[in-house]
């Protein structure tokens, strides 16, 4: 090539680059790595601890109540999965939990957050049925009050949930135990006036799904994985295990994100997030080992990933010290707690779990 032709083969691709969008810088160069500070609080005092439970905070107990477990036998064994109804608090990290009062019924798998006026829980499931059932849990130092609001347009459980700005947001589940594939549907509840009810939102853009991880940083929901159903040949529901992200935001509606780089499905949600705005995503079911029972499974991965909204990338970012599906999150006395869960596939954890992020590296 001539020296002619190379500088204006040169400028064509200076020009090209100047309308092309700039890649992404790498992750390392603008957002520090978080340091994770892992602290084991008391465990709940039940052998085998719960999945799924409501989990949230009034009058400044830390609240955990519902969940299901195995307590005898186990799936492949031929036992029979149990649903609760105990409520349990407790006061102090170093205090010891102590049973407070009890749901409306026996409930898992729905979804909660904490709001000034007590733990909003949604939705959920037991032995038999689906729920719809809205209510606040409300501590008021002396006894437990439990408080109706309207309940959810469906019933749905395996549902997700986070609040972003004012608004307690819930997103797909299954409208049945049965159900072959899940809701389409995303509703936003004011957290400042709940008596209003629930209001249908425009749902999100990719497959409908359910166990899908959320979070939220300033009035923006965020998605990440989950799973898809539809019927296998012989009429059950098959799982097909997602990687897709999206946001949500009143401004701007829902957009797509960068694909985690695997499936996370039913991990610890909502996700916490760091003082940055970085959103992390513990353990969950990748769905590579689902051919395995309890017995052979050797646990959810460990890792943890952080989103980067202001990147829209993904990091590990480290490991947690447990393995964990179907668990909740809540943020109590400045930590994120992360309590019970199923640790392998039916098999639960009473352990409960605090983190916070110490100056990063």
């Amino acid at each position: 090539m001539t020296p002619r032709r190379l500088r204006s083969f040169s400028a064509s691709l200076f020009a090209l680059a100047a309308i092309l969008p700039a890649a992404p810088a790498p992750a390392s160069s603008t957002m520090p790595v978080p340091f994770l500070n892992w602290e084991k609080l008391p465990a709940l005092p039940d052998p085998e601890g719960f999945a799924a439970m409501f989990a949230g905070v009034s009058g400044e107990m830390l609240l955990l109540a519902g969940g299901a477990h195995f307590p005898d036998k186990r799936p492949w064994e031929g036992g029979t999965k149990i649903w609760d109804d105990a409520v349990w608090a407790l006061a102090s990290p170093h205090g010891e939990w102590r049973k407070i009062g009890a749901l409306p019924r026996r409930t898992a798998y729905g979804i909660s957050v904490t709001t000034p006026s007590g733990v909003l829980c949604a939705g959920g499931s037991d032995a038999q049925v689906h729920l719809a059932a809205t209510f606040l849990l409300i501590w008021d130092g002396r006894k437990l009050h439990t408080k109706q609001l309207p309940d959810l347009p469906k019933t749905a459980a395996n549902l997700s949930g986070a609040i972003a700005g004012n608004t307690f947001y819930a997103l797909g589940g299954t409208e049945r135990p049965d159900s072959t594939e899940p809701l389409n549907t995303f509703w936003g509840l004011d957290t400042t006036n709940p008596a209003s009810g629930w209001r249908a939102l425009p749902p999100c853009p990719g497959p409908a799904r359910l166990l899908a991880v959320v979070g939220a940083v300033g009035d923006t929901f965020y998605v990440f994985s989950g799973v898809g159903l539809h019927a296998g040949p012989d009429g059950k529901p098959v799982r097909t295990y997602l990687k897709d992200a999206y946001a949500f935001s009143p401004a701007r509606t829902w957009r797509r994100l960068a694909d985690l780089p695997c499936s996370v499905a039913a991990a610890a949600s909502p996700a916490p997030m760091t003082a940055d705005g970085q959103l992390l995503v513990l353990s969950g079911d990748d769905g590579t080992l689902v051919h395995l029972n309890g017995p052979r499974h050797p646990g959810f991965p460990q890792s943890v990933l952080a989103y980067r909204p202001a990147e829209d990338c993904w990091v590990k970012v480290g490991t947690a010290p447990f393995s964990r599906a179907t668990v909740p999150t809540t943020v109590w006395r400045g930590k994120w707690i992360i309590p019970n869960g199923e640790r392998i596939p039916g098999y639960r954890s009473p352990e409960v779990w605090s983190l916070d992020f110490m100056p990063p590296r």
